[in-house]
């Protein structure tokens, strides 16, 4: 069946699409790589940049080459800082796996030290079921820390690490407490104090509680520097001066 339009469609009457070639892009990329390598283009300045930043040092350089060259160097801090602290935490459990095992659970010290030690074993072996590490390890872990506290403290005075060593000592007292059966717990607890606080006053050295009080005393007069000179004045260089007259004259 033949259309009711008996006029033909022309061939410029149908729209037609034309992709934008290729060739129109690589020539605008190219225009634009030509004139970012001009002088006072934008890689032009860049790599005048890099090449003046030997002679003109950290000060003189760029901002950009600045910035680079910060997140280089703390992104090769952060992957040092990764990698060391993979390594000293393999180390210190290949340490601590090495140390012989301590029978936790049993009352093997004897003598004063007893009465501390052998609650601290007793709760540690209690209390550690469950754990990724062995009870052994945890009172390795523990003794180290009391050690490591006490020479640290004496040593370097640090408030850190007297914090730490503060910690502990409360720390095993509370468990002397826990351990200790009813009829000798006040005795053991007194005991345990008593030994941490002679071992504080090595771990504490140099710790003073008085607060420090600055006097500055200031008075009300002023303070007035008296500082003696002679001004002469410029003379004329040669000639009569204005102020001398003749007499009878």
């Amino acid at each position: 069946m033949a259309p009711n339009d008996p006029t033909p469609t022309a061939d410029n009457d149908r729209p037609t699409t034309k992709p934008k070639p290729k060739q129109a892009r690589f020539a605008e990329i190219r225009a634009w790589w030509t004139e970012a390598w001009d002088e006072g283009g934008t890689l032009h300045e860049m790599w005048e940049d890099v090449r003046r930043a030997p002679d003109a040092g950290w000060h003189g350089m760029a901002n950009w080459i600045k910035a680079l060259a910060a997140i280089a160097a703390f992104s090769f801090v952060v992957l040092l800082f990764n990698g060391a602290t993979e390594v000293l935490l393999d180390t210190a459990h290949r340490i601590l796996t090495a140390v012989p095992h301590a029978q936790v659970g049993n009352n093997t010290s004897t003598g004063v030290w007893a009465t501390i030690d052998n609650p601290v074993r007793s709760y540690i072996a209690a209390h550690s079921v469950g754990l990724p590490i062995s009870a052994s390890t945890v009172y390795t872990l523990w003794q180290f820390t009391g050690l490591f506290s006490l020479i640290a403290g004496f040593v370097t005075r640090s408030n850190g690490v007297r914090l730490t060593w503060s910690c502990w000592g409360f720390a095993g007292i509370a468990m002397v407490w826990t351990t200790t059966p009813d009829a000798s717990r006040t005795v053991a607890t007194a005991i345990a104090v008593l030994a941490w606080t002679i071992a504080s006053a090595f771990a504490m050295r140099g710790l003073n509680l008085r607060p420090r009080v600055f006097a500055n005393v200031t008075t009300g007069a002023p303070q007035i520097t008296v500082q003696p000179q002679i001004h002469i004045p410029a003379q004329p260089d040669g000639g009569t001066p204005d102020n001398i007259r003749q007499l009878n004259r």
